[in-house]
């Protein structure tokens, strides 16, 4: 029962994990990454799929997207999702390719970023102390019906506490990469 509130918690956490490092990988750091313009959807047929779905993205240098539609006349559709978008970045299409080059960040921008970057560590911590949160009610209420005793509770915290230190850890090492990463450039 306790092993199964502890593994709960620990998925839990590190899931909250994954979607800060989902988030970061999302922001525009000034070089290119794939991963830019994984969120953008594309009309296709009658439906919207990921770009990637319909057109090759690649990185052709540190600071520029090539992106290729595996058909011709998808070149408009992606063109007019990639200016909706927000990345700030104007597209520009020579015959079926389409070139994203991304500018250089202001020192401003990229503080405003960093400043990003620290509140979603902020929202991914307190998530990370919601879930142990929740997993100690479970615990304080088997304990409140005499499932479990004392001495459990008390070792059960200190372990949930634990585990919290190192996914607390874990999310720190990502934002100060990614502040680094934004502030280095």
């Amino acid at each position: 029962m306790l092993d199964d509130i502890k593994r709960e918690t620990q998925a839990r956490m590190g899931k909250s994990v994954d979607a800060l490092r989902h988030e970061l990988s999302h922001l525009r750091t000034g070089r290119a990454s794939t991963a830019l313009v994984d969120g953008i959807k594309v009309p296709y047929y009658g439906s919207d799929v990921p770009l990637n779905q319909v057109a090759t993205v690649a990185v052709t240098d540190a600071r520029s997207l090539t992106i290729t539609p595996y058909e011709k006349q998808m070149v408009a559709p992606i063109e007019k999702a990639l200016m909706t978008s927000d990345l700030g970045v104007t597209p520009t299409t020579a015959g079926t390719v389409i070139r994203l080059n991304m500018p250089p960040l202001t020192e401003e921008r990229r503080r405003d970023l960093a400043k990003h970057v620290g509140h979603a560590g902020e929202n991914a911590k307190v998530a990370v102390r919601n879930i142990r949160r929740d997993a100690l009610q479970q615990v304080r209420n088997l304990l409140k019906d005499k499932q479990i005793s004392e001495d459990d509770d008390r070792r059960v915290q200190d372990e949930m506490q634990a585990i919290t230190d190192r996914f607390t850890r874990e999310v720190d090492a990502a934002v100060q990469a990614k502040e680094q990463e934004l502030l280095a450039l």
